[in-house]
């Protein structure tokens, strides 16, 4: 008999877990699956904390459910039941001192001029018409990829780009639109345009060809985002060699062609295959030796350092009822807060006494919030949360969670960038990439992305199942 064949899978984020999950599952042969995590718990970003006496997000708090691969993985994990929708989705913008709701029928975060936006006074009347120069103006296809920023200043003007496009698109990627790529982040754009009407014409015909989906937005987990990740362990302890606190020193191909890691205990391990779900600095450093084109590109991926900041009130501290989700703010407005998230509003699980919000700071322009003591982060952000909803008094509990380097930028050329280290691993067969660096920062997006992988190993180690096994999963996930 011949021996199983070893996958390692490197990180113990949720792209790795669901990686180590997936190969589990569709694995035709027998297969050993070891999970390597260098710190001492899993779960990367993903931390749900006791906070004012309810279990807290203090990273992501929820996923697209337009990407069904989050939500499938946690129907397989008996936690169907654990998902909850918002209970409301209304987000505001805070700007020029005022909060503004965001309109209703907004296009992939471009307003489409409707009296809704003319409603909420978001855009002056001057960038009002700027904007609706576009309605006007014939489209060309890109023939190269461009910045966000530049893309739609040139169609809608500079006013609907700081006050609408940049918070919106740039504050999910905790980055500057100037730099951020259309292609990688906002394809809908480039394909609007291609149909030759202009902008917002085109994501109109787009909306009217493929509806949005009935349902909500996001999904959460009642008892926190951290219980998919307890399931995902309590569920690979009996299929898979879970080892955390191991940290990968260095990874070399043997004489065999296999690859021989070296751990920093000491201990070397062997592996057919091997799975590389960490940050793009960690995967350019562990590919030097092996695959140094692959290395180098890996290498230019820049990341964005972000916190979280957790605020408790009491309720009568709020002068003004929280009648929404939150609110995001323009870059224009110079704050340190980014965004702020109404928790006790948004999740029906976390209203009560006291009160919650969540606010974001940190950008890839941003070396500021980051340099600065826990104490005085919490003294800003509640001082700009008290102007924004007239607070009084001040917050009853607070908790700040940092996450450096944790936001990768999908800079001009991401895709084409995503192309040439495929190219270069080519030359090192059996080993993969996936996270949040290449293909979607959002939960769902790293799990589809892990899952792909593990597909990807399952067909090398057995075609012709793995061909199966891809076409099954494509049809579940619709």
């Amino acid at each position: 008999m011949s021996r199983p064949a070893h996958v390692v899978v490197v990180g113990g984020g949720i792209t790795g877990l669901a990686a180590a999950h997936r190969l589990t599952r569709v694995s035709s042969r027998d297969v050993q699956v070891t999970l390597l995590e260098a710190g001492e718990r899993f779960g990367g970003v993903i931390r749900t904390r006791q906070f004012a006496g309810r279990r807290f997000d203090c990273g992501p708090e929820a996923m697209l459910a337009a990407i069904p691969h989050g939500p499938r993985l946690c129907h397989e994990l008996g936690l169907a039941g654990e998902l909850v929708a918002p209970a409301n989705d209304q987000p505001f913008l805070w700007t020029r001192g005022s909060l503004r709701r965001l309109p209703p029928r907004l296009l992939a975060g471009v307003p489409d001029g409707t009296r809704a936006v003319l409603a909420t006074r978001i855009l002056s009347p001057l960038g009002l018409a700027r904007a609706g120069v576009d309605l006007l103006a014939p489209s060309r296809p890109l023939t190269t990829d461009v910045s966000i920023g530049s893309l739609v200043r040139r169609r809608l003007g500079r006013e609907a780009h700081e006050q609408l496009i940049e918070p919106l698109l740039g504050g999910i990627h905790a980055g500057e639109c100037d730099a951020l790529s259309v292609r990688a982040i906002a394809p809908q754009l480039a394909a609007a345009l291609a149909r030759g009407h202009g902008l917002v014409r085109g994501l109109r015909a787009a909306a009217r060809e493929t509806p949005a989906p009935v349902g909500p937005t996001f999904l959460a987990l009642e008892d926190g985002l951290e219980s998919l990740i307890v399931a995902l362990v309590e569920h690979l302890a009996t299929r898979v060699e879970l080892r955390a606190g191991c940290a990968l020193e260095s990874l070399a191909v043997t004489p065999g062609g296999a690859f021989a890691l070296a751990l920093a205990s000491g201990e070397t391990l062997q592996a057919d295959h091997v799975l590389l779900a960490v940050p793009a600095p960690a995967a350019s450093r562990l590919l030097a030796g092996i695959a140094p084109p692959a290395a180098a590109e890996l290498g230019e991926i820049d990341y964005a350092s972000v916190a979280t900041i957790a605020l408790a009130y009491p309720p009568d501290a709020l002068r003004r009822p929280l009648t929404g989700s939150g609110f995001l703010v323009p870059r224009s407005e110079h704050r340190t807060v980014t965004a702020c998230t109404w928790s006790s509003a948004k999740w029906a699980h976390l209203g009560g006494d006291p009160v919650l919000v969540r606010a974001s700071v940190g950008h890839s322009a941003d070396e500021r919030s980051p340099a600065l003591a826990d104490d005085e982060l919490v003294r800003i952000v509640h001082d700009e949360l008290a102007g924004a909803m007239d607070i009084r008094g001040e917050p009853l509990e607070a908790r700040v969670s940092r996450f450096e380097r944790s936001l990768p930028q999908y800079a001009v050329g991401h895709l084409e960038r995503l192309g040439r280290i495929e190219a270069a691993l080519a030359e090192a067969p059996g080993v993969h990439l996936a996270g949040a660096a290449y293909r979607g920062v959002g939960i769902g997006a790293c799990i589809r992305d892990g899952e792909s992988a593990a597909l990807a190993i399952a067909a090398a180690l057995d075609p012709a199942a793995g061909s199966a096994q891809a076409t099954s999963t494509r049809q579940a996930s619709g």
